[in-house]
């Protein structure tokens, strides 16, 4: 186990629930069952390097003021803890632990062992986990709003993976029903229009330079034999070539953005194989459809949804929300355990009722869980950019890649809680200075690949951890460098926990900050060769988080800056 953190924090519960019941025991306490406590890091240094709140939780059912208690806990500590300095009690009754400095020491032959594998948690045990993310309509091009979903589910999908899960990710290609139809009769009036034909795009067509693009290119490939076919399959040959173009140049942005899918579902193939049909008649048979005004409707209303919702219409077409039904049924019986849907603000009314139907169906709703992220908006200059200069439309996610490379949009996308508005400044992404995260972190990484390669030119070989006297890191840097680093197990657990990146690009950026305070206090390469070993495993230590890190993120770690 490479969790040093987590051993101290399981020792010191232990130790606790041995103190409970030996004051139990004495009559001291009351206490019928151990309530569910906490042992975790205090906000405030000052508070020590653990604390819990048993002594407060136990003070009612003792019928005891809760410093009382925390006093009788403390007595009846079995004996001081490992690596515990000193035991304080605070406050209502916090009880406060201070570990001896010899602890964090630790960490630095275990980063060094454990090398790409720091900071794995054994949390998911293997749990098949699918993360569908992006599910743009292949209609057009990726926008901001695709890029920030881009970002979290693919950070999201590698934390879990890092956290033990099996994880798959998964785009839904929405290749059916109405906006293809209007896709198709968009792409028509483009290609006649190219042979100098008389037409006009749908108002609720599709009117982007990308269509027009799309029109000549099968134009080019073509020629003008479907100018006198029939017109259903002038459209069908103008989709298929369409959608495979514009499905192509999807793949390759999103490569180009470091994603990369295990599955590509086709949302058509849910109708044609028929699980379209199946699920709404396995939905009827348990009696949550019903037919009204000559439509299907879904009972949404049995599971706590405001009103119910047509699946099939009055035109007998199925609606797309019976499609998502259906491809939400179809993930179940694929195996997986748990089901994460990256969805944009609009899709917010959408989660109660997918819930509603997952229940429906038999499974458990929990086991769908929906992150809702909110709008991009684009800085430059200190002006909101509206519109793309290139397109007279939105800005793509290609032309952010030109404009601020993969490392700094895929940092900006995450650093700040989905559920939060995200203001993306372009100059700051694009700037090489501390204020851009991404340069301070990624400089922090360079930094020390330089002094490892200055302490090689000088014909020194990097250490091996045993047999290094790491009491010699005593000063302040040195000891809240190492501290640090010993949290990231912590935090890939409570980012995956929480569906959370944003707590790894905070993380990233402090420990940055650490290094490069240590760095500007301390020399690394000193006259003294066990203390310059002892620094060098240190910051050997700091690049292999950071790389590990910077991983979870899709961010690259450079040797050079």
């Amino acid at each position: 186990m490479s969790d040093i953190v987590e051993e101290i924090r399981v020792g010191l519960a232990h130790y606790l629930v041995g103190a409970l019941k030996a004051a139990a025991g004495k009559n001291l306490i009351k206490a019928d069952r151990v309530p569910d406590f906490t042992v975790e890091a205090p906000r405030e240094k000052e508070h020590g390097d653990f604390a819990t709140n048993l002594a407060m939780l136990l003070a009612k059912p003792a019928r005891m003021a809760p410093r009382r208690v925390a006093e009788i806990l403390v007595q009846n500590l079995a004996r001081n803890p490992a690596w515990v300095e000193k035991i304080e009690i605070a406050g209502p009754g916090f009880i406060n632990f201070y570990l001896q400095r010899d602890w964090v020491y630790q960490v630095i032959p275990r980063i060094i062992k454990n090398s790409e594998n720091y900071g794995r948690v054994k949390l998911g045990n293997g749990q098949k986990v699918q993360v569908e993310f992006v599910s743009a309509n292949p209609t057009g091009l990726l926008h901001m709003g695709n890029a920030r979903g881009a970002a979290l589910g693919d950070s999201i999908a590698a934390i879990l993976d890092f956290a033990g899960y099996a994880v798959t990710r998964e785009f839904y290609i929405n290749d059916a029903g109405k906006q293809i139809e209007n896709f198709g009769l968009s792409l028509e009036a483009r290609y006649l229009q190219l042979l100098g034909k008389e037409a006009q795009v749908p108002e609720d067509g599709y009117h982007g330079g990308d269509i027009l693009d799309s029109a000549r290119g099968f134009l080019a490939l073509e020629g003008d034999r479907y100018l006198a076919a029939d017109p259903l399959e002038r459209r069908s040959a103008l989709v298929k070539y369409a959608l495979a173009e514009k499905i192509g140049a999807i793949k390759r942005v999103l490569a180009d953005f470091g994603v990369h899918y295990d599955v590509w579902f086709s949302e058509q193939s849910l109708h044609d194989g028929g699980e379209v049909q199946a699920t709404l008649d396995y939905l009827k048979e348990k009696g949550y459809i019903y037919e009204s005004e000559q439509a299907l409707w879904f009972k949404a209303t049995g599971f706590g949804v405001e009103k119910d919702e047509v699946v099939v219409r009055a035109n007998g077409i199925p609606t797309y929300f019976a499609a998502d039904i259906a491809y939400h049924r179809n993930k179940f019986q694929r195996g997986f355990e748990r089901v994460i849907n990256i969805w944009g603000a609009d899709h917010h009314g959408h989660v109660a009722r997918m819930k509603g139907a997952v229940a429906a169906l038999g499974y458990d709703p929990a086991a769908l869980e929906v992150v809702i992220m909110q709008l991009v908006r684009l800085y430059k200059g200190g002006e909101i950019v509206r519109m793309s200069k290139r397109t007279g439309q939105y800005v793509t996610l290609e032309e952010l890649l030109e404009e601020v490379g993969r490392d700094a949009a895929r940092y900006f996308f995450v650093m700040r809680s989905p559920d939060s508005h995200l203001d993306f400044d372009l100059d700051l992404a694009k700037s090489e200075s501390n204020d851009n995260p991404v340069y301070y972190i990624q400089y922090a990484h360079a930094r020390i690949c330089s002094i490892l390669r200055q302490y090689a030119e000088q014909g020194g070989v990097m250490p091996q951890p045993s047999g290094v006297n790491f009491k010699l890191l005593q000063e302040e840097y040195e000891l809240a460098l190492a501290r640090k680093l010993a949290d990231f197990p912590g935090e890939v657990a409570s980012a995956a926990l929480n569906l959370a990146p944003q707590r790894i690009a905070r993380y990233l950026h402090e420990l940055a900050g650490l290094l490069h305070s240590f760095y500007n206090s301390h020399r690394v390469i000193t006259s003294e060769r066990e203390l310059t070993i002892a620094r060098l495993l240190l910051v050997e230590a700091t690049r292999i988080t950071l790389k590990n890190g910077l991983g979870l993120l899709g961010l690259t770690a450079p040797e050079r800056m």
